[in-house]
C-alpha cells in the first residue's frame, strides 16, 4: 500500500469512526458508516482482486460522514429521496478529494474519485460502475433484509420493483456475485428474488 493511500483510508475511517450510529457485525459494535466502509472494501476485493488506489478509496468514503446529512431534512416522497442521494454523492464526493488533496495526491486523482461518487457517469465509466456493483452487493448481503422488516406497508409489486431497479444497476459480474450470494438469503427474499427475475 502506498503511504497516500494509506494516508486516505486512515482519513476516512477516523471521519467515518465518529459515526454516533451503531451496527453489530459479527458480535462487534461498529460505527454504522465504518462498518458500511469496511463491508464496501471487502466486497471490492471480491470483484477486483486488484483494484486501483482510487477504487479503494471511494468505496472506503462511499457512505463518509453521511450521518451528517440526515434523510429526514429532505422530506418524504421519491423526489425528494433522489435529491438526498444526490446531495450526498455530491458531499462524500468532497469530502474524499479533501482527504486525497491533503494525503498528497495530485488534483486530476482527486477530481477523478469525486466525480465516481457522484455516480454521475453511471453506465459509462467503468469505475462508476464497479462501484455501484460493490455497493448493491453490500445492500443485498447486509441491509436488503433489515430493510424489508422495516417496511412492513411496502406491497409485494413495490418490493419487486426495488429488486429489479437494483439488478437493472448492476453488471453481469455483479448479477454473477448477486446469485451466488442469493443462496445465504432468507427464504422469502430469495423467493422474492426469483419472482422478480424470472420477467
Amino acid at each position: 500500500m502506498s503511504q497516500k493511500l494509506d494516508c486516505t483510508l486512515s482519513a476516512i475511517d477516523q471521519a467515518n469512526l465518529a459515526d454516533p450510529n451503531r451496527e453489530l457485525v459479527e458480535g462487534e459494535t461498529l460505527p454504522r458508516e465504518y462498518a458500511y466502509s469496511l463491508h464496501m472494501t471487502r466486497w471490492l476485493f471480491e470483484l477486483e482482486p486488484a483494484p486501483s488506489e482510487r477504487m479503494q478509496i471511494a468505496c472506503r468514503a462511499q457512505h463518509i460522514e453521511r450521518w451528517t446529512m440526515p434523510r429526514s431534512d429532505y422530506g418524504e416522497g421519491r423526489q425528494n429521496y433522489y435529491q438526498w442521494r444526490q446531495a450526498c454523492g455530491r458531499m462524500h464526493g468532497r469530502r474524499a478529494a479533501e482527504i486525497m488533496a491533503q494525503c498528497g495526491y495530485p488534483p486530476e486523482e482527486c477530481e477523478r474519485v469525486e466525480l465516481i461518487l457522484t455516480k454521475r457517469k453511471l453506465r459509462e465509466d467503468e469505475d462508476t460502475q464497479l462501484l455501484e456493483d460493490v455497493a448493491c452487493m453490500v445492500f443485498l448481503e447486509r441491509y436488503f433484509a433489515q430493510f424489508f422488516e422495516e417496511k412492513p406497508d411496502y406491497d409485494k409489486e413495490k418490493w419487486l420493483r426495488i429488486v429489479r431497479r437494483t439488478w437493472g444497476k448492476m453488471t453481469p459480474r455483479g448479477h454473477e456475485a448477486a446469485l451466488k450470494l442469493a443462496g445465504n438469503l432468507p427464504g422469502h427474499l430469495q423467493a422474492l428474488l426469483q419472482e422478480a427475475l424470472a420477467e
